[in-house]
């Protein structure tokens, strides 16, 4: 398949990359059963770990290859009927930790001007999600992406 979209940040296009198999079922090869891996995600997200973080973990060390396609529902789902959802979205918290992280560099490297413009595109990325998030009401209205206190924030 070609890849016809153009990147965000850039006018380049991207390359075509490797795609999952088409599954709606689980490999018949599978050996853990549907409680196994609620009580496995269950007790990951207890530990702290994040959803990307928990289907890695199941994938390495157990084996299951994609949760939605063994439990038919998305990790997240499973997250948020166990009222274990985090506060804040794990997109947002990602791309907020890049920023303070590139702040810190630019504080030491005050002239490093590459930097300073991945800095503005990871910003309005952010600045992007907080109008999608206000928009779905998971965030309020009066909510704003702060630089200087979004560390602290998360």
């Amino acid at each position: 398949m070609v890849n016809k979209m153009a990147r965000m940040h850039a006018r380049k296009r991207g390359k075509a990359s490797s795609t999952r198999p088409y599954r709606n079922q689980a490999p018949e090869w599978l050996s853990h059963d549907k409680k196994f891996i609620n009580k496995k995600v269950e007790e990951l997200r207890r530990k702290g770990l994040s959803t990307s973080m928990i289907g890695v973990i199941l994938r390495d060390q157990y084996g299951i290859p994609n949760v939605r396609e063994v439990l038919g529902t998305k990790m997240s789902h499973i997250v948020k009927e166990l009222n274990l959802e985090p506060k804040y979205p794990e997109d947002m918290v990602n791309l907020v930790k890049k920023a303070s992280n590139l702040r810190k560099h630019l504080e030491e490297n005050k002239k490093d001007l590459h930097s300073r413009r991945g800095l503005q595109l990871i910003e309005s990325k952010i600045r992007r999600l907080v109008k999608y998030y206000k928009k779905k009401g998971i965030f309020p209205p009066e909510w704003k992406y702060d630089p200087q206190t979004a560390g602290l924030l998360l």
